[in-house]
């Protein structure tokens, strides 16, 4: 039997980057990419390497840029890491695993370190295939806890739980990651929202202009440990127009929606720094009459358009500055 299995990249509609501070968050996954897991028996435990993976390099320059890009360990260890925590859960939870043996392999056409969540997609699709193997289900938001603390406890990358839960549930979701409400039941309030409610949305991102969250985010989580008021005000406020953008969303006002998605990047730059590339991008996209905003940590932004003639503008203009844009075709469940 051969197990394959699908995890797609996150875009952060709405609220973030609250979500790292008990904040709320709308977000959904896109079609347009993906990562890709397959996994069948074997008589021995086998983990294939995959393009980010390689060892070879044609000479010294391509070596430092594929590190620059790609960093030094690829995605080999997001899937050795992700099968050690599925055994950590199934024995914490006296889930019995046979001893079959298994060989697991993945590919993603995710754009790397643009806020897509690509590294926690390969980690999705690989704990999918897991369960579907060994016939094990686990609930969804539990699932994004376990993908979440694959990164955080198992390979210390900082991460939060918005991109987990989008992937978790494969459709658009609102998400309240209120203290008292995490610590009563360990995961935030998830509530689905109608795809079909949603209005046009782009997608737009430069390959050159890939930025980790530890870089967009700078000195944030300092400044909020130290309680500074305008760090404290920004995520009351990412909060509040995340709920306000979730009755516009259901009452199909299309404008009001638009100018939350701009504030919402609005209060980010004031509290954060901002490379000018990344403002650019948000510039040209706003000077076509389209709302813009980061999807993420930066190097990839969302907004609104309305009609194809004001894509086809945004298009254009996008692709004077070598900027690709695409129509994100969101994830539903049926």
């Amino acid at each position: 039997m051969i197990i394959e299995t699908k995890s797609y990249p996150r875009a952060a509609l709405i609220g973030n980057p609250s979500d790292g501070y008990n904040g709320k968050t709308i977000a959904f996954v896109f079609r347009n990419f993906s990562a890709d897991v397959v996994l069948y028996q074997t008589p021995e435990l086998e983990i294939y390497p995959a393009e980010l993976d390689t060892t070879v390099f044609t000479d010294l320059l391509t070596l430092v840029e594929d590190v620059k890009l790609n960093g030094y360990y690829g995605g080999f260890r997001l899937l050795k890491a992700a099968i050690k925590r599925f055994h950590d859960y199934c024995q914490l939870h006296k889930i019995k695993l046979d001893h079959r043996n298994f060989t697991i392999r993945y590919s993603s056409n995710i754009p790397i370190r643009l806020g897509l969540a690509g590294s926690s997609a390969i980690i999705t699709a690989c704990m999918k295939a897991l369960m579907s193997f060994y016939g094990i289900s686990i609930p969804r938001p539990i699932l994004a806890n376990l993908v979440l603390s694959v990164e955080t406890e198992e390979l210390n990358i900082g991460a939060g739980l918005q991109d987990r839960v989008a992937q978790a549930y494969d459709h658009p979701v609102f998400m309240d990651f209120d203290k008292a409400i995490m610590d009563k039941q360990g995961y935030g309030e998830y509530l689905e929202i109608d795809a079909t409610l949603m209005p046009d949305f782009y997608i737009a991102y430069r390959t050159d202009l890939s930025e980790g969250s530890e870089v967009v985010h700078n000195n944030f989580r300092e400044r909020y440990n130290y309680k500074e008021p305008e760090v404290l005000k920004a995520i009351k406020d990412w909060a509040d127009i995340t709920v306000q953008a979730k009755d516009t969303i259901e009452k199909g006002d299309r404008k009001t929606l638009a100018g939350l998605l701009n504030q919402n990047f609005d209060i980010r730059r004031a509290v954060m720094n901002i490379s000018e590339r990344n403002i650019e991008m948000v510039e040209i996209a706003r000077s076509t009459g389209a709302s813009a905003k980061f999807t993420g940590s930066g190097g990839a932004i969302i907004g609104t358009y309305e009609g194809q003639k004001m894509f086809d503008e945004l298009s254009g203009k996008f692709a004077k500055s070598k900027i690709e844009i695409i129509k994100p075709d969101i994830v539903t469940r049926s």
